[in-house]
């Protein structure tokens, strides 16, 4: 149980996902910042399709920053935002 809530400590909620965008496709994309432990994106359980969101989770907390400071994140040429996953708050703009 402890491992569990430090790892959910290093959780990033990213949004704006373009809907092609599966978890490996996130879990890459997040691995140029540091080691990525888990990331999914929310599929819509009736009609298969990306919800637009999703989380990643990294081994550290050094690598959670090092991905918050940077400015912009694109992913297939879509701007997605970083956001505390226990908050409503946007980490960057």
């Amino acid at each position: 149980m402890a491992a569990k809530v430090a790892e959910s400590t290093h959780k990033l909620f990213v949004s704006n996902l373009p809907w092609t965008v599966a978890h490996r496709q996130l879990k890459e994309y997040f691995s140029q910042f540091g080691f990525v432990s888990n990331a999914y994106v929310v599929f819509d359980r009736t009609t298969g399709m990306s919800k637009g969101y999703g989380f990643v989770t990294f081994s550290s907390p050094k690598e959670l920053n090092v991905a918050v400071k940077k400015t912009h994140h694109f992913l297939e040429g879509n701007p997605i935002y970083l956001s505390d996953p226990h908050s409503t708050n946007q980490l960057q703009q």
